[in-house]
């Protein structure tokens, strides 16, 4: 079950949850409205699951990698954490199943608000291409997570504002 809440403004370290008080949460309905899809696999024996081979072959997605986010596996681990922390959009999809660890995406409402969105062992991510976003890890510090990609991948991020692009006028004019 997807885990999301509205993300409070504090000044607190941006790996702690944020969550309102009281907790204002958002449902898996409320994040497809803005093109967030979120799916569950168990981690072990994913490769093997034909609802995972499934979304892979329906979807595209023909390259994959890993990735560990901790102080010891990251170079530059700081700097990195602040720079996925800068609110960014995509020309492509980002998709990112967590197969150890724990962090947040943070990703834009109609309203503007930042929802923050808890990903853990098992849960995969689709952020649809022209959303704002951003990502953290949380208190642990840790994270390891498969990125899948439609081709080749496309690493630039576009900071924001780049509401220009044409990327982020065809999200807005679906989704917004």
């Amino acid at each position: 079950m997807v885990l999301a809440w509205i993300f409070n403004d504090s000044d607190e370290d941006q790996r702690e949850p944020h969550k309102m008080e009281p907790n204002q949460e958002v449902g898996l309905k409320e994040l497809e409205k803005i093109g967030v899809e979120y799916f569950r696999f168990d981690v072990e024996g994913h490769e093997n699951n034909p609802d995972y081979s499934k979304l892979r072959s329906d979807r595209g997605y023909s390259y994959e990698d890993v990735i560990s986010v901790s102080p010891s596996t990251l170079p530059n681990y700081e700097q990195k954490i602040k720079s996925f922390f800068e609110e960014h959009l995509h020309t492509d999809e980002e998709i990112r199943f967590c197969l150890d660890g724990s962090g947040y995406f943070d990703v834009r409402d109609t309203s503007d608000k930042w929802i923050r969105i808890e990903l853990e062992k098992g849960d995969l991510i689709v952020l649809p291409a022209g959303i704002y976003h951003r990502f953290t890890l949380d208190s642990k510090n840790y994270i390891k997570a498969k990125r899948l990609f439609i081709g080749e991948p496309v690493w630039t991020p576009h900071n924001r504002p780049c509401d220009e692009m044409t990327v982020r006028r065809n999200y807005v004019n679906k989704f917004l």
